[in-house]
């Protein structure tokens, strides 16, 4: 079964890609940043800069355009924003069932905290502040 379980989850990450990816002042729709990078690789750390400006806006729009040769029972993509080595914010997303054989594009959006609770950016930039996803594996496992 370990073995089944094993071929399954290579044949999902060897046919899944990350098309395209952008974040958007939720309000204006304005695209902020945007990549066309595979950031999907496993085991690989990929580095984005986003504009601070990214910080100021009362909610950002991230859009994810994603292929998969195989069916997925529940995506989910797991965000942490990380601080000097520790999870300051944890957001769960669940995009749910994919079909086999199918591009999708996954729009979330992401609620700024009140001003009071925010670091500056400065400090973020400074102690390498940075975010960390993960696409959850648990229904391969």
């Amino acid at each position: 079964m370990a073995a089944a379980n094993s071929d399954r989850a290579k044949k999902i990450v060897q046919g899944f890609k990350l098309n395209w990816m952008n974040l958007r002042d939720a309000e204006s729709g304005k695209i902020l940043w945007q990549s066309n990078d595979d950031l999907s690789q496993p085991g690989v750390e990929h580095e984005a800069r986003v504009p601070k400006k990214v910080l100021k806006c009362k909610a950002v729009s991230r859009e994810i355009n994603f292929s998969s040769e195989q069916e997925l029972e529940n995506l989910r993509l797991e965000q942490a924003v990380q601080f000097k080595g520790k999870a300051m914010e944890e957001w769960l997303f669940d995009f749910g069932f994919v079909i086999p054989g199918s591009t999708n594009t996954w729009q979330s959006v992401i609620e700024a905290a009140p001003e009071s609770q925010m670091m500056p950016a400065g400090a973020l930039r400074l102690a390498g502040a940075c975010i960390v996803m993960s696409m959850d594996t648990s229904e391969i496992n």
